[in-house]
């Protein structure tokens, strides 16, 4: 794996935590704010063929 594809995924995977965060403490403007950045990331994953495991949207 290189390092695209390595720190893509860990972003990733660190804005869907942020996202479990901003839901388990009802801060709806963090929940929209980080929604927006995972749609970014997993847009920009694919636009250089990095495979997402299935998972929110």
């Amino acid at each position: 794996m290189d390092a695209f594809t390595a720190g893509i995924l860990q972003r990733i995977k660190s804005t869907e935590s942020d996202i479990d965060r901003a839901r388990e403490s009802g801060d709806d403007f963090l929940l929209e704010v980080e929604t927006a950045e995972l749609e970014d990331l997993r847009r920009l994953a694919a636009d250089h063929g990095v495979e997402v495991a299935a998972g929110r949207k």
